[in-house]
């Protein structure tokens, strides 16, 4: 079984409560995961380049030769290959006009509530870029899933699971084991993990007419990266149309089956307390899950209340709603 919520392995919130906040960077944190469920989810670790994480990955492996009485076996060896993670740079300013800030006496609160919309957008930026970035097409951004699990005959399509769905209503669901051998969100060696924050103070900016005016400015900046150390703990169900999908499956993609066969396709059913193992789906997804969740027969699709708060499991696995996870995915074939 997957290893619950707050699992051994370092996520941003716990890098945040270890450190010495200057600058409100537990507060920014605090904010950024409660923003999208996959922040708060995955395994976060310092890259071992100043530009991401270099993995070395097994490639084949010796397989042994049955030996004759007096005749020998030829030599072996496996092979490896390295692999290159780089990191973006997220980063956008927040300005506030000193008169507006000052308005109702508290120019603090006035800011902190403007800056907490900075935090929520630019998680969802980050979130969108974990499952469709593509270094390909826009060269600064991070490498997500969606560019690596894109083919049904690819490198990596002993993952891929095909739900046949066409059109332009396509959406996925993945299953994804965070962990620092699995799959993680990294950040450049020697830097700091997580969105920060940086309180400018007042400057003086100048609009478009080239007229002076002061403001408070906050800066944000976030390096990130995702690593994928072992491709054979994320898996995709794609091609799932939504147009077609019904509460009992009777047309469009048995969505219980899939994830079935998205269970079984990793390679343990455990991975100690190195990882967890978390669905992710959009709203429409987990609403037809949700119905399922009532059909007893489904005996593996279950409703928890961790922390008093329902939430749908598969196999013990949570299935946690990502927005980011759009419906309008091209076909993969």
């Amino acid at each position: 079984m997957s290893t619950a919520i707050g699992s051994t392995y370092l996520t941003l919130l716990d890098y945040a409560k270890r450190l010495k906040p200057d600058g409100g960077i537990a507060d920014v944190i605090e904010v950024l995961t409660s923003s999208n469920p996959i922040i708060a989810d995955a395994n976060i670790m310092e890259g071992n380049l100043t530009t991401g994480h270099r993995s070395v990955q097994r490639a084949t492996l010796p397989s042994g030769s049955w030996r004759q009485l007096n005749y020998g076996v030829a030599g072996e060896k496996s092979t490896a290959v390295q692999r290159d993670d780089t990191c973006g740079m997220l980063e956008s300013y927040s300005e506030v006009d000193v008169a507006i800030a000052n308005l109702g006496g508290n120019a603090a609160a006035f800011r902190s509530s403007e800056d907490n919309a900075f935090v929520a957008g630019l998680s969802s930026t980050a979130a969108t870029a974990i499952f469709y970035g593509n270094q390909g097409v826009n060269p600064e951004q991070i490498q997500g899933l969606s560019p690596r699990y894109n083919s049904t005959s690819g490198d990596y399509s002993s993952q891929i699971i095909n739900a046949s769905g066409s059109g332009s209503d396509n959406t996925s669901v993945w299953l994804i084991t965070w962990g620092p051998k699995t799959c993680s969100l990294i950040y450049p060696k020697g830097q700091q993990a997580g969105l920060k924050s940086e309180d400018l103070g007042k400057v003086t900016s100048v609009d478009s007419n080239g007229l002076m005016h002061e403001v408070y400015r906050t800066h944000f900046v976030w390096n990130l990266g995702l690593a994928l150390l072992d491709y054979r703990y994320c898996i995709r169900i794609c091609n799932i149309d939504i147009s077609d999908l019904t509460d009992d499956a009777a047309t469009g993609a048995d969505l219980i089956r899939k994830m079935t066969a998205a269970w079984y396709a990793r390679p343990t059913m455990s991975y100690g307390n190195m990882a967890k193992t978390i669905w992710y789906c959009n709203p429409t997804v987990a609403e037809y899950l949700t119905v399922q969740a009532q059909n007893k027969s489904n005996v593996n699709l279950t409703m928890q209340n961790p922390g008093g708060e329902p939430m749908v499991a598969y196999y013990g696995a949570p299935i946690h709603i990502c927005d980011n996870i759009t419906e309008a995915e091209a076909a993969v074939s």
